[in-house]
């Protein structure tokens, strides 16, 4: 394992060294093409030995350095990616155990909020962190080693995960603005911006993203990829820059319902440094995800639509239409449509009457301190820390002062004995159970359907699952998607759904980069 001591702070002027030795890509099949292809197709390339993995790392580098400076997806890349890559073909040409994952020799990228313990730095986005030494890889980064991934680099994202103060969707200090591929004046969402954003413009097929509250879905969704929320403790949040263990997930965001599945199915399981994963495993079917990339999946499954407030467009608009076409491709594959139900205290949920800002504030302070606490070193030890260091680097005037309201409104807190803190908790529980768990226990639902991210308050008080694919896309280009969700445990029925619906449409198409 490399040291500690020689972290690269300028990844950029490294990867130039790298580009500039290396020989370039040289796949020759006529029927094979790199850009735009999924983990099995690469993984068929490698069995054919059209491809192995330095080459599919040089691609994945030569698009990098061509799109990165435009968009901004990744922050750093790993100096070790060519011994990983030279590591990963060596076992292939052995027929080593793990040779036969559908990961190995596959690069991952992971956002950086997600430890690793090697060459890069994991920062949340803040030079706050930057030159920090976790103890250990993240849980979710030590099973994709196990695969066989190669760990490529560190997303971009909303600086701490969108949880410091007012910043733009996609900025921290460490990496700028990043930019939506599609249309670059659109919204990207955040927070796990850069993971969607990369995967869609091939800078790398398969990548990981966190989720609090919309930060896997909503980038998924803005940036025409397919997005993952696990449910909550499915996947391991261990070494994760933390917001809250009651809400926080890690899933995977790949152009595939297929590659993101290949994910779900290496990172699910057990951590003995996450106890919530101990609870989720009665959620893990025997034989793992891959068996539900059913064609057929959208047959017999009912789907409700919550028409208000997710599908509330102007008559006879491009949005109500495409919408509508969706439903019927829906109904034609199979599936029963449950039509306009509703979630009781909706309003509730989307408003700070439910509780959930209050008590995100009361565990971020736990949490991020916790953390800290574990790190070899840092430059900040406790969130009293992080705030200082704002404050004084924001002098410097290198980075523009966004503000830091939640830092400064969770430092005030008090723990988890506070009455208020309490009452949050009762009050999620309460509209969770009226809500969407009646819902859908009322009517025998398989999901729910909708046409955006905005169900994910609903799901992160829940802890529940959601999937997010591709739907097309607007007159001016930018991306939509469709959702759809369910209760705890519900992901073998939400993937049947997602890959029938995306094999019945195949809507996604790369980014055109329009201004």
């Amino acid at each position: 394992m490399a040291s500690h001591s020689h972290r690269p702070i300028l990844p950029w002027a490294l990867l130039l060294v790298i580009i500039s030795c290396s020989l370039g890509v040289n796949v020759s099949a006529a029927t094979f093409s790199i850009a735009e292809a999924t983990v099995t197709e690469l993984q068929a390339a490698f069995k054919q030995n059209i491809l192995n993995s330095t080459q599919l790392v040089e691609f994945y580098l030569s698009q990098i350095l061509a799109l990165n400076g435009k968009i901004r997806g990744i922050i750093e890349v790993n100096p070790d990616v060519f011994i990983l890559a030279a590591q990963a073909d060596a076992e292939r040409k052995a027929g080593t155990a793990n040779s036969t994952s559908g990961l190995h020799g596959i690069p991952v990228l992971l956002k950086d909020n997600i430890s690793t313990q090697d060459m890069l730095n994991t920062t949340a986005g803040s030079f706050a962190l930057l030159g920090s030494v976790v103890p250990r890889d993240a849980g979710v980064a030590e099973k994709l080693r196990a695969a066989g991934a190669i760990i490529l680099g560190k997303a971009a994202l909303s600086e701490w995960a969108h949880y410091r103060g007012s910043l733009p969707n996609g900025w921290s200090a460490r990496g700028g603005q990043v930019l939506n591929p599609y249309v670059m004046a659109a919204d990207p969402c955040g927070s796990s911006t850069g993971s969607a954003v990369s995967v869609a413009s091939n800078m790398v097929a398969v990548s990981l993203g966190t989720e609090t509250d919309g930060s896997i879905l909503c980038p998924a969704y803005s940036n025409s990829v397919v997005g993952i929320k696990p449910t909550l403790g499915l996947t391991s949040r261990a070494g994760v820059v933390p917001i809250s263990p009651r809400q926080d997930t890690v899933g995977p965001i790949c152009r595939t319902v297929t590659d993101a599945v290949y994910v779900l199915d290496a990172i699910a399981g057990y951590d003995p440094y996450d106890s919530a994963t101990e609870a989720a495993l009665q959620y893990i079917p025997p034989g793992g995800y891959l068996q539900y990339l059913n064609a057929s999946g959208l047959k017999g499954k009912r789907l409700g639509i919550i028409r208000n407030p997710f599908f509330i467009f102007p008559n006879g608009s491009f949005m109500a239409q495409a919408y509508q076409n969706l439903f019927q491709i829906l109904s034609q594959n199979g599936a029963i449509l449950v039509d306009n139900l509703q979630i009781a205290n909706l309003s509730a949920i989307f408003s700070s009457q439910s509780g959930e800002g209050y008590a995100l504030l009361t565990e971020f302070k736990i949490a991020l301190n916790s953390y800290l606490s574990e790190l070899v070193s840092s430059p900040i030890k406790t969130l009293a820390d992080a705030i200082a260091f704002n404050l004084n680097y924001s002098t410097l005037e290198m980075i523009p002062q966004y503000g830091q309201t939640l830092f400064l409104e969770a430092e005030n807190t008090t723990g988890i004995t506070d009455p208020l803190y309490q009452e949050a908790l009762a009050s999620m529980k309460s509209l969770t159970e009226n809500g969407i768990v009646k819902l859908m226990m009322d009517n025998n639902l398989d999901a729910i359907v909708t046409s955006n991210s905005t169900i994910t308050p609903v799901l992160a008080i829940g802890g529940f699952p959601g999937i997010t694919v591709p739907a097309g896309y607007s007159p001016n280009g930018v991306p939509f998607s469709i959702c759809f969700s369910g209760l705890q445990g519900y992901e073998p029925r939400l993937i049947e759904i997602a890959y029938s619906f995306e094999q019945a449409t195949m809507l996604r198409k790369p980014p055109s980069f329009l201004v």
